[in-house]
């Protein structure tokens, strides 16, 4: 992963900001060799999380792409994605997911992973297999094959790792 990806997660790991890692970099935390070049996440809208993570879109030097401002709490709170330029690379926020999924909706679905001494929440496998089928878009679906191989491999692993079950 690139070294900016990991220093924006580790950014919004310390501000405690609730967030769930979804995309290219879900795909590659969980064994998936395949390249990236933006973090895609989810994030949970209560007033006291859209707060941590404004604080720490300040101190990665967060605007928006397309329309250079800082950015704004009210909008944070609503369903919208929000596509930021930071001093450490592309950074997509997004409030909801294919067709309405919000983080509440995503966080069963999802796995805790080490990224060095912090935590992220990451969607596992099968959902972000799913959510890629349902956007449809031709990257999402040029992907599909290597994930559900990724996928597969794990359970192969799984079902030929010694112990009890």
């Amino acid at each position: 992963m690139r070294p900016g990806l990991r220093k924006t997660l580790e950014s919004l790991a310390d501000a405690q900001v609730e967030v769930i890692v979804i995309g290219g970099v879900a795909a590659v935390l969980q064994g998936a060799p395949m390249t990236t070049f933006d973090l895609d996440v989810v994030h949970r809208r209560t007033p006291e999380n859209v707060a941590r993570l404004v604080g720490a879109l300040q101190s990665l030097g967060a605007t928006y792409r397309f329309q250079p401002r800082a950015p704004e709490p009210e909008l944070l709170l609503g369903p919208g994605h929000h596509l930021f330029s930071t001093n450490l690379g592309p950074l997509d926020v997004l409030g909801v997911v294919a067709g309405g999924l919000a983080y509440e909706d995503l966080v069963t679905s999802s796995r805790v992973l080490a990224i060095g001494t912090r935590s992220v929440r990451v969607l596992d496998l099968p959902k972000l297999i799913e959510l890629k089928e349902r956007v449809g878009r031709p990257k999402d679906l040029a992907a599909l094959p290597l994930l559900r191989a990724v996928l597969e491999e794990r359970g192969r692993r799984e079902r030929d790792e010694p112990g009890p079950r």
